[in-house]
């Protein structure tokens, strides 16, 4: 570790907290309907839609119409994008003849980009045509994001309400999250990337001749031959505009398939960092619209100071890990303080480093987001866990565009209910009591996602025909593949141990379900909660309210988050990294 190296990460989350307020109040101006500096242009674009649409935006909702209303779009957004990957070889744009895509990947790609996970079971630039990448991935990543935060200001505008028992309107919320929020930042983003170098054009791939030819020796059929490779094939392609919105709606879907790794996705330093704060912005100004919505600024604060003690434990976790090196290389080259001073470099791009790559990986899975510039499959056994445990933690640590939000918000009421418990009051939630019905829903939440996790993986891990024959590792690192690969799956993150090949029936499918049941049977226990606050009238503050503004209260829900955390998936990370990490020390790679 070094001291430059803490500083890339001091600066990472100050440049966060500098976006933190006015992005935050950005945000609650366009959702509670304040005009802002867009609307000249906006409106009129806004009041189209809905004339073409015929959306009443003055229509509220209660939590089971903006439920059903969030599931019929989604559906029909999936089932348009399957039919596109399905019919992709006879439409346009795809000028390298790319074939149609195989049922089952097509299920479980239309699943992950409706579901904001990205999980890629295949390789872009070889599959994908520049018509399903724009026309139906990029789409994709616009709307679902849009999706996550209709639903987080829903559930702030539900416990915000005094009574009303409405939570605003889905179809005005997506549309104002995509017109006024992620479409003027993605424009520019797009020619910043484009300034620094990320490809953006629909031109065919180029071939170019290599300057030292390469020859390999092969066996076939038991006859030795040699081939030599005297060209290269560069993939070409409207790169920017997806890698703009991959990030700032965590999205985390590579063009390529190396993600930002891939100098065409992600060339300099600067757009390392660019990417990174584009990947927490949206989540952090979503906690100042918390308190700005609800009259409680200090409150907001709290929240955010949560996530981001959570955020540093992780990222001090995984960078002390991979500064320590691989203790079987000892005596190498590669033992830190030698040639290698930086630790285990396998697995990383060498224009970022051991810093930059445990900070982006703590990022992108404290965020539902998913996109990598590293490897997580070339950890070390303890800096490959806390990417999985930020995932497992809920992904609350910021999280994904709305889902962070609604998601750390379950938490807080889970919070808030023990607090009532240890004093021996009814709970209350500013200014709203927390009765059984909402720990219900609450509870529904946090015990959907780590029941579908397990079953998966347990079935996966005892089925030699579906589980582990696609593991290229056996032990307890073949474990924690399986095991990242639902729980990224569940989480809707996307970002995978790269030593599983999931491009199979069985895992193109079971990877499928479980992202959807990770998006929508959260949602709507969420949505539930939210309009039972909606409908609860306000009560003044006593002396026996545990208050939500303080520093007992931040820790406490740090807490109880990691509490549930440990308490639900320790058994299994004993068997997969921490076991991992234990034979490593003593010298055995199983």
């Amino acid at each position: 570790m070094t001291l430059n190296g803490w500083l890339q990460i001091a600066l990472f989350l100050l440049a966060v907290l500098a976006v933190t307020r006015p992005l935050g109040r950005y945000m609650t101006a366009v959702f509670e309907r304040r005009r802002t500096w867009l609307d000249p242009v906006l409106r009129p674009v806004e009041r189209g839609i809905y004339r073409l649409t015929r959306v009443d935006d003055t229509h509220e909702m209660r939590w089971p119409e903006y439920a059903s209303t969030m599931l019929a779009f989604s559906v029909v957004s999936m089932l348009m994008l399957f039919a596109l990957l399905r019919l992709q070889a006879a439409l346009p744009l795809n000028p390298q003849g790319l074939a149609a895509v195989a049922p089952d990947l097509a299920f479980n790609t239309a699943a992950s980009f409706t579901t904001n996970t990205n999980w890629q079971s295949y390789v872009g630039e070889t599959t994908m045509s520049y018509l399903t990448q724009m026309a139906g991935l990029a789409y994709q990543n616009f709307v679902s994001a849009a999706v996550g935060i209709a639903l987080a200001i829903a559930f702030i505008r539900g416990i915000a309400a005094k009574g009303r028992g409405t939570l605003g309107n889905f179809w005005v919320d997506m549309v104002r999250a995509l017109l006024w929020v992620l479409l003027p930042f993605c424009l520019v983003g797009a020619l910043f990337l484009v300034s620094q170098g990320v490809v953006q054009n629909l031109k065919p791939y180029d071939r170019v001749q290599l300057v030292d030819p390469q020859t390999a020796a092969a066996t076939v059929d038991g006859k030795e031959t040699t081939t030599t490779v005297t060209e290269q094939v560069i993939a070409q392609g409207p790169v920017a505009s997806q890698v703009v919105i991959k990030q700032f709606g965590t999205n985390g879907g590579g063009f390529f398939n190396a993600n930002s790794a891939h100098p065409y996705e992600n060339p300099t330093p600067l757009t390392n960092v660019f990417e990174m704060v584009c990947i927490f912005a949206i989540s952090a100004g979503l906690t100042w619209t918390l308190g700005d919505m609800t009259k409680s600024r200090r409150h907001g604060w709290a929240v955010w100071a949560a996530m981001a003690v959570l955020f540093l434990a992780g990222v001090t976790t995984a960078y002390w890990a991979e500064a320590q090196g691989n203790p079987l290389l000892a005596g190498t080259d590669q033992t830190p303080g030698a040639m290698c001073p930086g630790g285990n470099m396998e697995g990383k791009e060498s224009r970022f480093g051991i810093a930059n790559s445990a900070l982006f990986a703590t990022v992108t899975t404290a965020a539902s987001c998913g996109a990598v510039n590293a490897m997580h499959d070339s950890f070390t056994p303890i800096g490959g866990m806390v990417p999985l445990v930020n995932i497992m933690l809920g992904e609350v640590i910021f999280g994904g565009v709305g889902a962070g939000m609604y998601g750390i918000l379950i938490f807080v009421v889970l919070s808030v209910f023990i607090a009532g418990l240890m004093v021996g009051r009814t709970p209350e939630y500013l200014g709203k009591k927390i009765d059984a019905f909402d720990v219900q829903m609450a509870m529904l939440a946090v015990l959907v996602f780590p029941l579908v996790i397990l079953v998966f993986t347990g079935i996966s891990v005892v089925s030699p025909a579906f589980g582990t024959s696609s593991l290229w590792n056996t032990g307890p690192h073949g474990l924690s593949e399986i095991l990242y690969a639902y729980t990224s799956g569940t989480g809707n993150n996307g970002s995978a141990f790269a030593g599983l090949s999931a491009n199979t029936r069985w895992y193109n499918v079971t990877l499928g379900i479980a992202m959807l049941i990770g998006r929508f049977m959260i949602t709507i226990p969420m949505l539930a909660l939210a309009g039972n606050l909606a409908r609860k009238a306000q009560v003044p503050a006593s002396l026996g309210t545990f208050p939500v503004t303080t520093p007992l209260f931040a820790t406490l829900l740090v807490s109880v988050i990691v509490i549930v955390g440990v308490l639900t998936f320790f058994p299994v990370l004993s068997l997969g990294p921490i076991v991992e990490h234990l034979l490593l020390q003593q010298g055995s790679t199983f």
